[in-house]
């Protein structure tokens, strides 16, 4: 597996010096002591890899620390503009901007976020003051990541169906995202129930082996991969139907990682509650979200995955605090093998931007809202 990462030349965005060890031997040696020459070149790599791979299932493991988790700022322009015009905002790049600085200048959110997971434009974008968003948060100890995936688009082999794009030239794409300050990345696929009938297996599968080859691609470039396979919360199916459609995407996903030579000790999932459809007109308690999601989790999600991140997907601020509160405190009475935390957008940022509207004399109140939401959600997840 070494040699693939030898043949990528990613290798040169890392501090490790193996390029000038090996310049030590001159090729005269080689006739005369190949097999030397080849063994110690092949401990030398193999040295190199497993240093290389330690750095990444080290930041695999900083994402999921204990109390803390990711703000989901990865939103397209189209999303973004669309909160921003829902709040009374008129869209702009210079808006778009401004709502992510109201949230990263927000005083102590290390305290509570990890990372925070950018889409291309803002990974490019500064503070008023001209830092860059990743160096701003990076000084603060959080650790940027850029959404890599392209949208989705319908299936051919199944019209009604979704499949994500944006695997040709990703690993190219990898590199200056890395040189900008990433290192981690997000894909998302989309996984919608419709009765008994959708999703189709065929469907999960394809969507599976396309986050099997972007984590591939992204540990290759150096980057923590984030698997999502979202599940959609649009529907009136029931709370039974999406923990199985939950299970058997997730279950999945892992079959696809293990075919391919994708560490699954150096990436993060992902992945939606199990609930009851939007449309269904059912209320699930806390506790049933928690029993039906934690079980699908240890159905599927191998023991040795660093970490699982939620996403808020629809829900509201208060029901995506509680159900994260429940599953954390009955995944500490079942043991659970991983860690879990929040990757959470709207259910973090949607009472903020409320109150912010725009306006740079509500800065310090929207700012106030936000890191009170933050804490919250960080002590849900340690289950207080």
């Amino acid at each position: 597996m070494y040699l693939r990462f030898l043949k990528t030349n990613k290798i040169i965005n890392h501090n490790i010096a193996y390029g000038d060890e090996i310049k030590f031997f001159h090729i005269g040696m080689i006739p005369h002591h190949f097999p030397f020459v080849l063994l110690w070149i092949t401990h030398t790599l193999r040295m190199w890899y497993c240093s290389y791979m330690d750095n990444i299932q080290t930041i695999a493991r900083d994402i999921v620390a204990v109390g803390k988790g990711l703000l989901a700022a990865d939103e397209s322009e189209k999303t973004a503009n669309k909160r921003l015009t829902s709040n009374g905002i008129v869209p702009s790049e210079e808006m778009r901007k401004q709502y992510r600085e109201v949230f990263f200048l927000t005083r102590d959110i290390e305290k509570y976020l990890s990372g925070v997971i950018f889409f291309e434009e803002t990974l490019g974008q500064s503070t008023s003051d001209g830092v860059p968003f990743p160096k701003l948060l990076s000084e603060k100890g959080i650790i940027p990541g850029i959404k890599v995936d392209q949208g989705t688009k319908p299936f051919d082999d199944s019209p009604d169906e979704l499949v994500t794009g944006g695997l040709i030239g990703l690993s190219e794409r990898l590199v200056p995202f890395y040189e900008r300050g990433a290192r981690f990345t997000k894909w998302r696929a989309v996984i919608r129930i419709d009765g008994d009938t959708l999703p189709t297996s065929h469907a999960i599968l394809e969507n599976a082996k396309r986050l099997a080859s972007y984590a591939h691609d992204a540990q290759v470039a150096g980057l923590v991969p984030i698997l999502e396979p979202e599940v959609l919360l649009e529907g009136n199916h029931s709370m039974l139907r999406a923990k199985e459609v939950l299970t058997e995407t997730l279950s999945t996903v892992f079959t696809a990682v293990d075919d391919s030579p994708v560490d699954r000790t150096a990436l993060i999932v992902k992945t939606s509650m199990a609930l009851s459809g939007s449309e269904s007109g059912k209320t699930d308690t806390p506790e049933e979200v928690a029993e039906q999601t934690l079980d699908a989790l240890m159905a599927s999600v191998p023991p040795n995955v660093p970490g699982i991140v939620f996403l808020s997907g629809g829900q509201s601020p208060d029901q995506a605090t509680d159900n994260l509160r429940a599953i954390a405190r009955l995944a500490k009475e079942k043991n659970a093998p991983w860690p879990l935390t929040f990757s959470y957008a709207r259910a973090i940022q949607s009472e903020a931007l409320a109150t912010w509207q725009g306006k740079k004399e509500n800065i310090p109140e929207a700012q106030k809202v936000f890191i009170s939401r933050l804490q919250r959600v960080s002590e849900a997840s340690m289950g207080n």
